[in-house]
């Protein structure tokens, strides 16, 4: 039996998603979250092998709660399932630690395809997501700037562009100030960019913030 965590903010989705899950007879969902802090919860308490959890949540992106939960947990597999399309966000959250990553307009069907896989310690790759790996292995391709960033340059990236202040940020990612300050000058450096707003423009015409 693979027991299921999903961590999405609406509960809608999370109610679609247990009912669907119920009628496999060897998926069993385990326990719920609605924000990255419940999902930290669940993995204190342990009663799970795989978790399935959104990008958007209210209290911290799902970037931000992937690199935490796999700080405590890094055998646990998380299967990313999120509204973004995999062109935005799978091949960097692949090399950040997730098991998977499906839009949320799949088939049910390949969420649970999804987990049987990732649950025995692979990797979840789909079709679209083989085709975006395989493009990023040619010789002549090019990554796109914020591919370039490191796993905590690309948190601090989307926290700017979300317009967070640097306090603000140490504060939420137990560091100090000069160290968020730091992160944001190579951050700028890397992708070429002067100012915050230049961040938050970039990251809106990625897709990779709403």
């Amino acid at each position: 039996m693979i027991r299921v965590a999903i961590v999405d903010d609406h509960a809608i989705v999370r109610a679609g998603l247990r009912q669907y899950f119920s009628e496999q007879v060897d998926l069993r969902v385990t326990g719920e979250a609605a924000s990255g802090r419940e999902a930290m919860e669940l993995v204190r308490q342990g009663d799970l092998d795989v978790m399935v959890m959104d990008l958007s949540m209210p209290d911290q992106s799902g970037v931000d709660a992937l690199l935490a939960i796999k700080a405590r947990a890094p055998e646990l597999p998380v299967l990313i399932l999120s509204g973004f399309s995999e062109a935005h966000y799978a091949v960097t959250l692949l090399r950040q630690g997730a098991s998977g990553y499906l839009n949320k307009e799949c088939d049910p069907e390949e969420i649970v395809k999804a987990i049987r896989t990732v649950a025995r310690g692979r990797k979840y790759i789909s079709p679209t997501v083989a085709e975006l790996l395989a493009d990023g292995l040619g010789a002549d391709s090019e990554q796109l700037p914020h591919e370039q960033l490191s796993e905590r340059e690309f948190q601090v990236f989307l926290r700017l562009a979300k317009g967070e202040t640097i306090g603000h940020m140490a504060e939420g990612m137990s560091l100090s100030v000069k160290t968020v300050s730091t992160y944001r000058s190579r951050v700028m450096e890397k992708m070429k960019l002067a100012s915050n707003s230049d961040l938050t423009y970039y990251a809106l015409k990625n897709g990779l913030i709403q």
